[in-house]
Parts: C-alpha cells; structure tokens; sequence
C-alpha cells in the first residue's frame, strides 16, 4: 500500500471517535504506529504470529473469515487483504459480525476499473496486477486472485450487511495518461444517465461516485461503510 493512501486512511480517521480497532490483515502494523497511543488495536496477519503494539494479535487465514473471538470493534480495517482472498463475501460478513452497530469498515484494494487495466483485459484476458497464475498457485502466498472495482466493492459491502459505501478521493485516483480521460468519457455519460433514472437515493448514490475520478480513473479504491 502506498504512503499516499496510508495517509488519506489515517486522515479519514483523525477526529473520528473510535476506541477499539481491528487490523486484518496487519502486514508490517502501519496502521497501529499510525493510530498511536490510545487506541485498543487488536491484528491479524497469516504471516506474522505477533507485532509489537497490538494488544492482542492472531496468526489467521482470512479465507476461513475471522475467529470467532474477534467481537466489539468500533473499527475494521482490511487495507489491501481482499484481492488475496478466495471467500471475500464470507470475509465481510465475519467484518460486519465483529463490529459492534454503528461501527465502520474501511477496504483498500487495487481497482481494475481503471481504462489502462480494461484495454488490457480486452487484448489479454487478464488484468493488470492478476496475471495467469497456471504452475504458480501456492495457497498461502500473495497471490492477487480477486479484481475489485468501484461497483463489486459496492456490491459486496451491501450483500454483507454494510451500509452507505463511500469511495473516498486519494493521489492514486487521478488518471495517469490523456487517453485514460479520454477512454473514460462513454463510462463517466453513462454513469451520468443512469444516475439521472435512479430510482432511491441509495440508487443515486452509487451512480453518483461511479461517475468520478476516483471510481473510473483510479488505479486503487479506498472504501468505507458503516454496520446499521
């Protein structure tokens, strides 16, 4: 994860009451030095048995979900776990059972959305960041097996039980190259009519976002929801 989404991560963050947090999958523990002092942040990682910081920690695979000690947060953050993750919608639902209501999910993920990573699938098949993994699959590893957009997060989220997806704007949601703006005009009108025939606000919402930067031109999607 680039220090630019840490960083709009961890802004989203400041000023926001929260006391209890989880970090799964934790990697490095960015996210608790970030989150300093004062905050109970419990982590998760299949690589790692412990870091330092987290008061507690489980050496866990999340395509078995979470354990089902890990209760009561009023934080969830998966930052760049979901692409690894055969059984993500199972992933959520264990994310929306361990928050208490009211409490807030964040998702970071590579976005496949992007013009670039489309022309791609086009003249490949494969997008850029999931390459063929024939001969290469080894369970266990870093393997990007599970593309992500704007509309599949959004889809996910809810089926989960989350409510009101956000995509949230950062340095990666900005169109790299002239054609990438241009190659984008059909998707963004479309986006636009549906957005004018959508039918309830939650509708209007989604098409709303759909039709920005950061959804069709973003090379990575940071995304936040609440538990009802």
């Amino acid at each position: 994860m680039q220090a630019s989404s840490k960083a709009v991560v961890v802004e989203f963050l400041r000023g926001r009451s929260f006391q209890t947090v989880l970090d799964a999958p934790s990697g490095g523990g960015w996210l608790q030095e970030a989150l300093g002092a004062g905050k109970a942040v419990d982590g998760l990682d299949l690589y790692e048995a412990s870091l330092p910081g987290y008061r507690r920690f489980w050496k866990f695979d999340l395509d078995e979900g979470l354990p089902d000690d890990c209760r009561d947060y009023d934080l969830a953050c998966c930052c760049e776990g979901l692409e690894h993750v055969g059984n993500p919608l199972r992933l959520l639902r264990h994310f929306h059972r361990a928050l208490r209501p009211g409490g807030t999910i964040i998702v970071t993920t590579p976005s496949v959305w992007y013009p670039q990573a489309r022309l791609q699938f086009l003249l490949r098949g494969f997008f850029p960041s999931f390459p063929p993994l024939a001969g290469k699959i080894a369970p266990g590893t870093h393997m990007h097996i599970m593309p992500w957009s704007w509309a599949q997060l959004h889809l996910y989220l809810r089926l989960a039980g989350f409510v009101e997806p956000q995509l949230l704007p950062e340095p990666l949601s900005r169109g790299k190259h002239l054609h990438e703006h241009l190659f984008a005009v059909p998707a963004r009108l479309y986006c636009r009519r549906r957005w004018k025939r959508a039918q309830n606000e939650e509708e209007r919402q989604f098409w709303a976002t759909a039709a920005t930067d950061a959804a069709l031109l973003g090379r990575h999607l940071i995304v936040v929801a609440r538990k009802p």
